[in-house]
């Protein structure tokens, strides 16, 4: 589903990522782990063209992606993103959150966009704050309306940019499970995250990337209990 060729990215000076090479294959769950400023957040962004890449290539589910306005939009309709900010509409319901982009960008019809968006809150465990407003939600809940409206554009990837960290410890789960139930229905996912219990549950590889490189990869029983690389030993010994 994803293939990216000596990917790298710069900010003037700042080499961000320096040569990644991945396959993410379709189903697969990976899992990013790294500290902060190691170029997970950078990776993600690149593979929707919200950062646009300095050299490289970047393949999403037989799409490339360059500057041509036609393969953006076709790679922004596949790949889902859900931020560490929720970013929804305050001025909007729950449900008028998830309806806009199915009526604005898929051109539903409302009756259709009501349906599919309900169809969505159920999913994410949300039906009975359709008609609330996001100031009135809990963190967590407003993650999970983030994750439904997402969900909206039948996205083939998911991309997961720290979905739990501006959430007070006891809303993480309630997010985490959404994710937990995507990754069992077969949806291939991106997740970088904080969480490395979650991690080792739910990926089915976890990539390590340390100052713009991928240092270790692998099943995460092995990332987690053999690792080889001294960085990534000292990384889970502070991360635990």
């Amino acid at each position: 589903m994803i293939r990216i060729d000596n990917l790298c990215k710069s900010f003037a000076e700042l080499n961000v990522l320096k040569g990644i090479n991945l396959t993410v294959n379709k189903g697969e769950v990976v899992a990013l782990i790294g500290s902060s400023g190691s170029g997970k957040s950078t990776l993600l962004r690149c593979l929707n063209k919200l950062e646009s890449k300095t050299s490289g290539e970047i393949v999403i589910n037989g799409t490339m992606l360059d500057d041509s306005v036609k393969h953006i939009h076709q790679i922004r309709k596949e790949v889902g993103m859900v931020f560490q900010q929720f970013n929804l509409f305050p001025h909007m319901t729950v449900l008028g959150n998830i309806m806009e982009a199915l009526v604005q960008v898929l051109k539903k019809s409302k009756e259709e966009a009501r349906h599919t968006a309900l169809e969505l809150l159920q999913k994410v465990g949300l039906s009975d704050k359709k008609d609330v407003y996001p100031k009135k939600l809990s963190g967590g809940q407003q993650q999970r309306v983030a994750i439904a409206r997402a969900l909206a554009m039948n996205p083939k990837i998911m991309l997961f940019d720290e979905p739990t960290s501006a959430l007070d410890p006891e809303l993480v789960g309630e997010v985490l499970q959404v994710i937990k139930q995507l990754a069992s229905e077969g949806m291939t996912m991106l997740i970088v995250t904080h969480e490395m219990a979650f991690a080792r549950e739910v990926a089915d590889r976890v990539i390590y990337m340390h100052n713009g490189v991928i240092e270790e990869q692998g099943d995460p029983k092995v990332i987690f209990n053999q690792p080889t690389s001294e960085r990534l030993k000292a990384f889970l010994r502070i991360a635990h």
